[in-house]
């Protein structure tokens, strides 16, 4: 079964707790859960890790590439606006990416509205609450199997 890392950075394991109003009320668990279950219902295996820490998330980036897993779901968090690091680490590796956010980074702050990890990316869902995780688990699918 083709694996598929969903990879959340800083601040991600507040989901539930932090900012509802933005966020909303659903837990990283209850969202790790939900696309496990889906995932496996499309014939894959999804692997969570969640990091508060820039070179923890690297380090899931690389064993993604060297486990030879088939994509990887990114959200950055705070990262996605100034880590040049983080944005090496998805260079670094062949495997694809795609960046959610669960706000949309370009109606926030101005500071939110440059993300320095994307052009590293195959693609972007921003602004579509924790339905952009599902988005993105179709389209990295979508992607391996070579329809996108």
């Amino acid at each position: 079964m083709k694996k598929i890392l969903l990879l959340n950075g800083p601040n991600l394991n507040r989901l539930g707790k932090r900012e509802p109003e933005i966020y909303g009320h659903t837990t990283l668990q209850e969202l790790e859960t939900a696309l496990k279950e889906q995932a496996e219902e499309k014939g894959y295996q999804l692997l969570s890790a969640q990091s508060n820490h820039e070179g923890d998330l690297i380090e899931h980036i690389h064993k993604a590439e060297d486990e030879g897993y088939g994509g990887i779901i990114l959200n950055p968090g705070a990262y996605t606006h100034y880590s040049y690091a983080l944005r090496d680490g998805v260079a670094s590796v062949s495997v694809p990416v795609i960046e959610v956010h669960i706000s949309n980074i370009h109606q926030r702050e101005s500071f939110r509205h440059h993300s320095v990890i994307a052009a590293e990316t195959i693609g972007q869902i921003v602004g579509f609450g924790l339905y952009g995780y599902e988005l993105a688990l179709d389209a990295i699918i979508n992607y391996i199997k070579g329809r996108v």
